[in-house]
């Protein structure tokens, strides 16, 4: 008797290991991974449009014009692999809508580095290179795109019955500790839940030596949601509560050298909104505004009037059919024009192209008595545009003020330059639709 139970025990502690991680082959990880995109497209990339102008042998003679021409294919590519892979990370990120503005903005910003250095280049292998990039990312994304799609199982105690699933994210619910066969991502548990029993606990140890990653619930409600719970705040992902000191410098050196560029193509159009302003009804045409700025320093924000002048008045806007918005205003606003000014703040330090959306003086020394950690949001610059715009819209200021500093601190939390392109391709969606205006 005593050895049948002992064997009855090794079987199913053999079954129990034989738990195997979605995407754990070798000809997955192979097919998936960044190695694969790299090795094999980067020849194409650069093999296929350098054979056919210049031949099969033209690695035996290579000149600064090819030179330069294969340098800058291989850089463009590259960042163009790694921005779609990292921004892919973030909630909501469509990557498919962003192939072609990211292709397109790294073999601009590949040509630019060539003309700026005056390096010679041949433009028909550089645009033939940057097609067969975007092929090779559109067929990428089409056959990977079942497998981008998260399978995760969900022990049902604690927070984690709360978990709901999303385009991007298939939650599988198990029903005893066992996945049955099923490979999966990982496992989501409240690792704090009081009810969690002692064979669950089992089972996430076990699956954690078969190196299936056991997830707390909070890690995986982020990742879907895009946001961070006020009350639960904790560090970033380089371990601390303090952004990454190395970006927010290049950061705003990147910005007062873009609103140097921009500045000179926006300045007739800032030329014309104004007379329309002014034409259209009484007052300044410029709205001055204090707001709390980066380390909590109040600074004076510009933007372009978009409601009738009356002094005094609330601190945030009432819903779209606000009688004190103008005509001009109506239509400035849905499209974000009475935001350009702000450039102006960007060029004196003040304020960034991305980041929070500051807030009034008034409205942010209210809310730091009523918010747990609402003044961490001042720990970087303010921003024209932010995740919690991109992603909730443009509500009015006193309203959701809870749910957008999740999204906040959200981005304080992965702080990097890949969320930055990724707000700034929503940004633009946004100003081309319409989407979320107020």
């Amino acid at each position: 008797m005593l050895r049948q139970a002992q064997r009855d025990v090794d079987r199913k502690s053999s079954v129990s290991l034989d738990y195997e991680r979605r995407h754990s082959r070798w000809y997955e990880k192979i097919l998936l991974g960044l190695t694969f995109q790299l090795v094999v497209g980067l020849p194409l990339v650069v093999g296929l449009p350098s054979l056919e102008r210049w031949g099969w042998e033209f690695w035996h003679y290579l000149p600064d014009v090819r030179t330069n021409t294969i340098y800058a294919l291989t850089g463009a590519f590259i960042a163009t692999v790694l921005t779609l892979r990292r921004m892919a990370r973030f909630p909501g990120s469509q990557v498919a809508a962003y192939i072609a503005p990211t292709v397109s903005v790294m073999f601009l910003l590949a040509v630019a580095v060539l003309f700026f250095t005056r390096e010679e280049y041949t433009r028909q292998v550089l645009f033939a290179g940057y097609c067969v990039s975007l092929l090779w990312c559109f067929v990428g994304y089409f056959v990977g795109r079942r497998y981008r799609c998260l399978k995760l199982a969900i022990v049902p105690f604690g927070d984690a019955r709360k978990l709901r699933g999303t385009t991007q994210v298939d939650l599988r619910w198990l029903e005893r500790p066992d996945l049955e066969g099923v490979r999966v991502d990982g496992v989501v548990a409240d690792l704090r839940a009081d009810d969690l029993p002692a064979e669950w606990e089992k089972f996430l140890a076990t699956c954690t030596l078969c190196r299936i990653p056991v997830y707390h619930i909070k890690q995986i409600h982020e990742s879907i949601s895009g946001r961070v719970r006020v009350d639960r705040l904790s560090e970033n992902e380089f371990g601390s509560l303090m952004p990454s000191s190395m970006y927010a410098g290049c950061k705003l050196g990147i910005d007062v050298v873009a609103a140097v560029l921009f500045l000179p193509v926006l300045l007739p159009v800032l030329a014309v909104v104004a007379v329309l302003i002014k034409l259209d009804s009484r007052g300044p045409v410029l709205f001055l505004q204090p707001r709390m700025g980066y380390r909590a320093r109040p600074f004076k924000m510009y933007k372009f009037r978009s409601m009738y002048h009356e002094p005094g008045g609330e601190d945030f806007t009432l819903p779209d059919d606000d009688p004190r918005i103008t005509r001009v205003g109506r239509f400035i606003r849905k499209y974000r024009i009475d935001e350009l000014p702000q450039i102006f703040n960007v060029l004196r330090g003040e304020m960034s192209f991305i980041g929070p959306r500051p807030e009034s003086v008034a409205l942010s020394e209210k809310y730091e008595q009523d918010v747990p950690f609402f003044s961490y949001r001042h720990v970087v610059r303010p921003g024209i545009s932010g995740w919690a715009q991109v992603e909730q819209g443009y509500a009015a200021e006193a309203e959701g003020m809870g749910k957008k500093l999740q999204y906040d601190f959200y981005y304080i939390k992965h702080f990097s330059l890949w969320i930055d392109v990724l707000i700034a391709f929503k940004t633009l969606k946004t100003i081309f639709t319409g989407f979320g205006a107020r």
